[in-house]
């Protein structure tokens, strides 16, 4: 199945102020996640950016809140963003049968709420290159439980070209740059 548009929205798991400097390739991660907010804010996809315990574990880093402007953000205490009402609710409202996955930790957060979503029936899409561990070992076991569960393991040029589906659309040739 690919990523359709009209039917996905971007979740951005706790990319937070003393969460990001302990993972594998922050800066790849933070990297591909603003160029995944950038295309669905310009495609007009819903992004939800999740913030777990901020009082202990910071803020959004402030690349991703520039990136996110004036999106939402969604503090939780459940693992599972599925878990917390304000942003279960919030998720269900938006209508999409498709949840596209990036954040931190993949083995806690981003899995926890994977197998939620995939519980109550959504498609999930886990994007690799913008998801991470403090360990590669959790990183690959969440990937390969998860793929072994059903859901999409994907990179962010996936999304970002399923989603604009063409080339020559204005969409495309502003975003280009970035993928570059």
């Amino acid at each position: 199945m690919l990523i359709k548009p009209d039917q996905s929205c971007l979740i951005v798991i706790d990319m937070q102020e003393r969460l990001v400097p302990a993972m594998q390739a922050p800066a790849r991660t933070i990297k591909n996640t603003r160029l995944l907010i950038k295309t669905a804010t310009r495609l007009s996809i819903p992004v939800m950016l999740t913030e777990q315990y901020p009082k202990g574990l910071g803020r959004t880093v402030p690349d991703i809140k520039t990136a996110a402007d004036d999106l939402p953000v969604y503090e939780k205490v459940h693992f599972a963003c599925m878990e917390d009402d304000e942003f279960a609710k919030a998720f269900r409202a938006l209508n999409r049968k498709q949840a596209i996955i990036t954040g931190m930790e993949a083995h806690i957060c981003v899995m926890q709420t994977a197998v939620k979503l995939m519980d109550e029936g959504f498609e999930v899409f886990v994007v690799t290159d913008a998801t991470s561990s403090r360990t590669l070992e959790s990183e690959k076991a969440c990937l390969d439980r998860l793929q072994a569960i059903g859901a999409g393991i994907v990179t962010t040029e996936m999304v970002v070209f399923e989603w604009l589906g063409q080339a020559g659309t204005p969409a495309f040739k502003e975003l280009l740059p970035l993928i570059k």
